[in-house]
């Protein structure tokens, strides 16, 4: 890694329904600290920060934007550039859109593209198949990374190693990619020695990748180029054209190009990889206490046996369970035999199905400027608790249903009512009537929380006009 320095490619696209019900499309899996204190995508930038790298580039959902900004910048990882998808398209356009960026700059720079919500805990090792990975991939190769299994595992992919590369030590040419298989043939594959998992993760220059999209996937490039080449600031983000991206086909990187493609090679690793793709690999992952359970949160246990237990809310106490995982959120609870974990994503189905908000958001919604959570909600009125970051405001803005009262619990809020400018401090209050125009702005140093009770003939979100915005919302 002594030439020109790496660009790790982040793409912070999926919404982790297989980790519901913490993980949803309003706050997906990538955004939460499950295996260290920090976040998932935290842990993956720094994976790829310091000597050797560049500034990464993360290619993420317009509505995650302001969470991956402050999670990134709470992490230390500075100057990252942040792509915004209008809609997702799956990793080939968001990579090709990565590509295309970096091109203008250098198309011969070295990619790195890795998923936000893998875990890697063996950064040493990853960092010694990366080197390697780069010297096939600066001679032109897509090169992709397999995990040594260590069981059978039918929810991965897998790769055929084929004959080791004469000019890059530790590479082998791909055989073959195999689909994921049945129970049966994962278990002839994970013994054969020759098949690997498939990390999903790649390494590649910008100009190879753009010349065997164009060789082998020739329908995703115009559009991605067209979105690209209409890109817009909004803020410190770079925003891809909606209607041009939108016209791209949705396609993985594996279909479009590394299924395809001659120049396909493999790095073998053991880097302890996981997709974190269900409650039992956060289980596997997780540390365990003497009966190899895994208790996180409020969680009292009684004759449990491997069980994954977390409550992020109350008290959750399991007795005499075996292989058992419960997660305990503020508004669901989920329990199941660890051997039905890949089932959680047929609950999050039937919840949407039936038009249940806990199936894409928590009752906990984030924004720029903090976030607000719903207490208590009834006929004609609903409170809620808002904690607004130090030196972040609200959108100035007016309802034409409801009226509102805020009381302040901590911190110091400048509140604009109309032509007044107040200035509203712990246990004070301050009303504001149906219609006027409000603003909420915490100039201390401490978080602002104050609770609010709207009341009115309709309390929705949508009834907010913005007359101005830091954050560039309508």
């Amino acid at each position: 890694m002594n030439e020109r320095p790496i660009v790790p490619v982040i793409l912070s696209g999926g919404s982790g329904t297989r980790l519901w019900p913490v993980s949803r499309e309003s706050y997906p899996k990538q955004l939460w600290p499950l295996l260290s204190d920090r976040t998932m995508v935290q842990d993956t930038a720094l994976r790829g920060h310091g000597a050797g790298f560049a500034p990464p580039i993360v290619v993420c959902n317009h509505e995650h934007r302001f969470l991956i900004a402050e999670q990134l910048r709470a992490a230390g990882v500075t100057e990252a550039r942040i792509v915004l998808e209008p809609v997702g398209r799956n990793s080939a356009p968001a990579i090709a859109a990565a590509a295309l960026l970096q091109a203008e700059e250098d198309p011969d720079a070295l990619l790195w593209m890795l998923a936000a919500d893998h875990a890697i805990p063996d950064t040493a090792a990853l960092h010694a198949a990366l080197a390697q990975a780069a010297v096939a991939a600066r001679a032109g190769r897509i090169v992709t990374f397999g995990m040594r299994p260590h069981r059978p595992e039918t929810g991965y992919g897998y790769i055929e190693a084929g004959v080791p590369l004469r000019d890059a030590p530790g590479v082998h040419a791909v055989a073959r990619f195999v689909e994921k298989p049945d129970a049966p043939t994962a278990a002839r594959l994970a013994a054969d020695g020759r098949h690997l998992w498939n990390s999903g993760m790649f390494v590649f220059t910008a100009r190879t990748l753009l010349e065997e999209l164009e060789a082998h996937a020739p329908e995703v490039l115009p559009p991605v180029r067209a979105a690209v080449a209409q890109r817009r600031s909004d803020l410190d983000f770079i925003r891809l054209d909606e209607q041009a991206f939108k016209a791209a086909p949705s396609i993985s990187l594996d279909y479009a190009v590394a299924e395809r493609t001659s120049r396909a090679a493999v790095v073998p690793a053991t880097i302890g990889w996981s997709d974190v793709g269900s409650w039992n690999a956060l289980w596997e992952l997780g540390a365990k206490d003497a009966d190899g359970n895994v208790a996180l949160g409020d969680v009292l246990l009684e004759g449990a046996q491997d069980c994954y237990v977390r409550s992020d809310g109350m008290l959750a106490a399991v007795v005499g369970l075996k292989d058992a995982v419960v997660v305990v959120t503020e508004d669901a609870v989920l329990a199941m035999h660890r051997d039905r974990a890949q089932d959680v994503k047929a609950v999050v189905e039937r919840l949407k199905a039936a038009g249940r908000s806990e199936a894409v958001s928590h009752n906990r919604s984030y924004r720029p400027w903090g976030f607000y959570e719903r207490l208590i909600q009834g006929d004609r009125f609903q409170v809620k608790r808002i904690v607004v970051t130090p030196g972040r405001q609200l959108s100035l803005q007016k309802h034409f249903h409801r009226a509102e009262h805020w009381v302040v619990v901590s911190g110091t809020a400048r509140v604009t009512r109309d032509e007044e400018i107040l200035i509203v401090q712990e246990n004070e209050s301050v009303y504001l009537p149906l219609g006027c125009v409000h603003r909420l702005e915490n100039p201390g140093k401490i978080p602002l929380a104050l609770i609010e009770v709207q009341s009115g003939a309709y309390l929705g979100e949508d009834d907010i006009v913005r007359l101005e915005d830091t954050y560039g919302r309508t």
